[in-house]
Order: structure tokens, then sequence, then C-alpha cells
């Protein structure tokens, strides 16, 4: 064979030089490393709680104590919670002028590119840096459409849709889930409130960013999005973190109120650097005639666990997931979806497709539920694997449920390695080497990466751009 066949096909990390800019940690305040009592006392006090959620706290911290790891994923061994800092407050009050934003802070998002999308293409703009969130603007032209977009802090102590934010707060993801949901409810901090009243179409998307900058450092943000009966919206959230040689710990959670006929697209590019447990909990609620529509990149982390949830409770409700997934070395990703069909005559797609290289496991694990009332609803599930090298690993996990047969359900799976016939077949068209790896992973990617929402952020356009193209070779 000839010695040019022969050639290993590589496929070089992605150049995160732009995600790896820190500053220098300048905490206005911080509470101790680990997990206790105090500390969550001490969060809520930081943070002016109402008491019912200092009691939330408290409750959910005993909740975290009770439960054990849990038994799926990757192991968790190298995550210490005595070494984690749960809580870190930037030296900076929550600003609505971009310019009032401290120099160090607001250089970071302007490398990353935040405002610059904020400008071009979106209707609001929440940043969150550490613990809290620095910045938050919002359209005039959005907000008389009654469109609420602020940070959860204030939407909790606000006496008019404070009662609204209770009524919903982690009902839909309770603490008992599991432990690092517990951990969530007890020391969460920062994130998003968006309230769409009936009837209204937010055309244009909202976002929020969240950058954890501290070493050692845990963020958990929460997002709570309700939208009301017809109205439409696209929420964008992207995330990314410098690497340092300690762990840090992410786990973020995300509630989603989808009414009667009304339509949410929620899409997220996670770029966490390689020393982060990524330990993120989604979920959305559909109501009749309503749809959900998740778009999903996950392209950082040492370890990810990472499964949004739909419930399609409502008649002809509908969901929808497009997820594509990207583990290098010293990475374990296993991420996927799940869906519970809990009414007649709901629609469930997934969609997925994981690449690994230099020794990297993607794992897909999906879950689909059809409850015996669920007569007359369809799910189709297809997930597609991708392995660069002999080094490299993935596997699939699908589960199905099905508790009815008038039910139309299907699953597709394909695990596969780049192929060396392919790279000599282009190279032999004139095509170099490193264009020839490169076309191979961007076809392969590309009916995913097309969905992402890189015309709105330009982070998220450099990051596909990088993964995908530019550092393969």
């Amino acid at each position: 064979m000839n010695a040019l066949h022969k050639r290993k096909t590589q496929v070089e990390d992605i150049d995160r030089t732009v995600y790896d800019i820190r500053d220098r940690v300048n905490a206005s305040y911080q509470v101790g490393q680990g997990l206790t009592a105090k500390i969550v006392n001490e969060i809520s006090a930081a943070k002016n709680d109402p008491e019912w959620m200092r009691l939330f706290r408290l409750k959910s911290l005993q909740i975290y104590n009770r439960l054990r790891l849990p038994g799926w994923g990757p192991p968790l061994d190298e995550l210490n919670m005595d070494e984690i800092v749960t809580y870190i407050r930037p030296n900076t009050q929550l600003k609505a002028k971009w310019n009032e934003v401290p120099d160090d802070i607001k250089n970071t998002f302007e490398r990353l590119g935040i405002p610059e999308a904020e400008r071009k293409s979106l209707a609001g703009v929440g940043a969150q840096y550490d613990s809290e969130v620095v910045y938050h603007n919002v359209r005039e032209e959005v907000r008389r459409q009654g469109v609420i977009y602020t940070d959860m802090e204030s939407a909790v102590r606000d006496p008019e849709y404070g009662p609204m934010v209770k009524k919903h707060f982690m009902k839909l993801v309770p603490p008992e889930d599991h432990k690092f949901v517990a951990l969530h409810g007890a020391v969460w901090s920062g994130g998003s409130f968006v309230y769409v009243p009936p009837g209204v179409n937010v055309e244009i998307p909202l976002q929020s960013y969240f950058r954890l900058n501290a070493p050692g450092a845990g963020q958990f943000e929460h997002t709570l999005i309700i939208v009301g009966e017809g109205a439409n919206l696209h929420f964008i959230e992207g995330c990314s973190a410098p690497k340092y040689n300690v762990a840090n710990l992410h786990a973020g959670c995300v509630e989603l109120y989808v009414g009667k006929n009304a339509r949410l697209r929620y899409s997220t590019i996670e770029n966490w650097s390689k020393n982060m447990f990524n330990l993120n909990t989604k979920r959305a609620v559909v109501e009749e005639g309503g749809t959900i529509e998740w778009v999903s990149g996950s392209f950082g982390s040492h370890i990810s666990n990472l499964y949004p949830m739909s419930i399609l409770k409502g008649e002809g409700s509908r969901m929808e997931f497009t997820g594509i997934t990207f583990a290098g070395r010293g990475q374990s990703l296993d991420t996927g979806a799940k869906v519970v069909h809990a009414a007649p005559h709901t629609y469930s797609s997934i969609n997925t497709k994981s690449i690994s290289k230099d020794g990297g496991w993607c794992t897909y694990r999906s879950s689909v539920s059809v409850l015996p009332q669920a007569y007359g609803c369809k799910s189709s599930v297809s997930c597609e694997s991708l392995m660069l090298d002999d080094r490299s690993r993935s596997d699939t996990i699908p589960v199905m449920d099905i508790r009815n047969d008038d039910v139309d359900v299907g699953h597709e799976a394909k695990i596969g390695r780049i192929s060396d016939d392919a790279i000599f077949y282009l190279m032999s068209r004139g095509i170099s080497e490193e264009d020839a790896k490169a076309m191979i992973v961007t076809g392969f990617a590309e009916p995913i990466a097309k969905e992402l929402p890189v015309e709105y952020a330009v982070e998220m356009n450099n990051l596909i751009k990088l993964e995908m193209e530019g550092s393969i070779g």
C-alpha cells in the first residue's frame, strides 16, 4: 500500500487562546471552600434572599447531604466539594450600561464578542461573571411588548413577579432529583428570568452568557423561562472559562415552561475548559400544541453529564432536540436527551452527532418514555458517532420505555472511524491532507452545525469554525 495512504489521520485540539484569557481574581466577597449550613446562610444573606428562599436553600442542603452521587455517567471521584468555592461576588454591581462595567470584566466579554453580538442581533443580553450577573439590558421595543427579562435575584425579590418566580422555582427540577440538583438548590446564584406574555412574538433572540473566571470555583446559575399561550421566543445561552490546573464545577439549572400553542427554541453553546466538571440539569414542560426546540453544542469540560429533558404534557405538543458533542484528550462527555410522552398525539425527534479524537470519550445516553395515555404519539431517535483515531471511544446507551401499543417509535445509531481510504481519495484529487480531514469532519457535523445560532454571537461562530475547521491537520 502506498505510504501516503498509511499516514495517520489526526485532528489537533481547538486553539483556545481567546477563551483562555483570564483576569486577576478581584472579588469583593467570597465564601470559604466546601459546603456547610453556615456557608449557605452566608450566600443567602449576601443575596438578600426573602425568607422562603433561605429556607429552601437549607432544605436543599439537607437533601444534598442525604443523596449519593449519581449512578450514571463518568466517575466523579476527582471532584472534591471540600475544595470548591461556591460563591464569588465580582467587584462590581449589576449594570444596565455597558460602559459602566469595570474594564477588566468588560474587556473579557469584548474579546469574546458578546457586546458586538448584542449590537447586531440580540433583543436583550445578560452577562454573568463568576457568581453574579454584572450586566443586563433589554431593547425598549421588547420591553414595550410586556416581556420581562432580568437577573434571577431581582426576579426573586420583585414584588410584582416575585410570586410567579416562587410558584415555578425548582418545581420542574426539584432538589430531590439528584445530588447536584440539590447542590444547586442550596448555593444557586445568578442566571436569568424570562416571561413572555400570551400572544407575544419576540422576533429577535435573547441571550445570556456565563463566564467563570476564578480557579477552584463553582458556577450555579438558574434560568427560568415562562412562555405564555401562543407566544414565541428564541433564547441563546453561551458558556466559557479559562483553563486552570484545579477543578472547577458548573452545576446550573434550566427550567422551561412552554404554554399552549407556544414555541420556545433554546440554543446552548457550552465551551468550558478541560478542568471543568459540567453537571448541568435542563428540563422543559410543554402544554397542548406547544413546541420546545433544543439546539445544543458541547465542546469543552473534563467531564460532562448533560441530558436536557422534555415533558410533553399537552395533547399535540412537540419536542425537537439537535445536538453535537466534540471530545478530545482528557475529556469524557456523557450527553444526550430525555423525553416523556405524557399526552396523546405528541411528537419527539432526537438527532445527535458526536466526534471523539485523541483518546476522547463520547457517550450518547437517551431516554424515551411513552405513558399509557399517550396514544398516537411518534418518536424518532438518531445518533451518529465519528472517531478520528484508534485511541478514541464512542458509546451509545439508548433507553426506551413504551407502555402503549398505539405508537410509532424508531431508533437509529451509527458509529464509525474516519476513513483512511476517504483521505487518500481526496488527496489523490489534489486536496491536501489537512483540507481532506477538514472536509470530512465538517461534512459530518454540517447538518447539526447549521442549526446553531452562529449568526447571533461572534463567540459561537468562532467556536464552531475553530472546532470543526480551523485547527485540523
